[in-house]
């Protein structure tokens, strides 16, 4: 995919991970449109990246939405030839605490908005992608956001855990049945990244998180997500698998 010509759909795309790709994109003549929930902030990215960029409020868990979304995405950028998931929450929270049993529907949100949101916005781009006019064997490129969560969850994780180890579940079957209208399926499961996530977190801790990080010894910074979202764009060879992006760091 030549990057340049990118034509992207991103949920999650007015803040942490999601927003950098958007810049990224722009910055190399691309064009986006933002999904997320907060109308206001996505309202103030959209007009701060100018005239190639639309932000469209959606909850990525609801169907209707994400459908919409997409078709006016799609009259916005005359096309999607890239989608790229972004959109999730932590979730944090024990099985069993002093306040009791995790509640059901606190479970079942997580997996609607990380999980359930993941495929709407697979089956809202693909159904788009397979329109396109065929560039050099390609049709499309989607890409999910996983995290090494996936592979090593910590306690408190195991809703967070269970969404990220099924999106990595999800890119192989999904590369084999879209082979046939050549759009790419992969999957990125970064570390720590300084994200809005970590917000909530103490400067003492993210100090002793990052000194477990073999090298470099930091968080992640968006725009390195970014560059490797370029990457897999732009490598038609990179299909059906997760990378993980962590600096060598293991969740203990």
């Amino acid at each position: 995919m030549d990057f340049a010509q990118t034509k992207a759909l991103i949920s999650g795309g007015a803040s942490g991970l999601g927003l950098a790709t958007a810049k990224h994109i722009i910055a190399q003549g691309g064009k986006v449109a933002l999904l997320d929930i907060n109308q206001e902030q996505g309202d103030s990215v959209a007009q701060e990246l100018g005239d190639n960029a639309i932000f469209i409020t959606t909850d990525i868990s609801q169907e209707e939405q994400v459908e919409a979304a997409a078709d006016k995405a799609v009259e916005f950028m005359g096309g999607i030839n890239l989608a790229v998931g972004c959109a999730g929450i932590l979730g944090a929270g024990l099985i069993h605490s002093k306040k009791g049993p995790m509640p059901a529907d606190y479970f079942q949100k997580v997996v609607d908005i990380n999980l359930v949101g993941s495929f709407l916005l697979t089956r809202a781009a693909s159904r788009h992608m397979q329109e396109n006019e065929e560039v050099n064997g390609e049709r499309g490129v989607i890409i999910h956001t996983a995290s090494i969560a996936a592979y090593e969850g910590q306690i408190g994780q195991t809703a967070y855990s269970a969404t990220k180890a099924a999106i990595t579940g999800m890119v192989l079957p999904l590369a084999r049945e879209f082979a046939r209208i050549k759009v790419r399926v992969m999957a990125v499961a970064p570390g720590v990244f300084e994200t809005p996530m970590m917000e909530k977190i103490t400067p003492e801790v993210c100090e002793q998180i990052a000194a477990g990080i073999p090298n470099p010894s930091r968080f992640g910074k968006p725009e390195e997500y970014a560059k490797l979202v370029q990457h897999i764009a732009e490598n038609a060879y990179l299909n059906g698998t997760t990378i993980r992006l962590d600096a060598g760091a293991r969740l203990q």
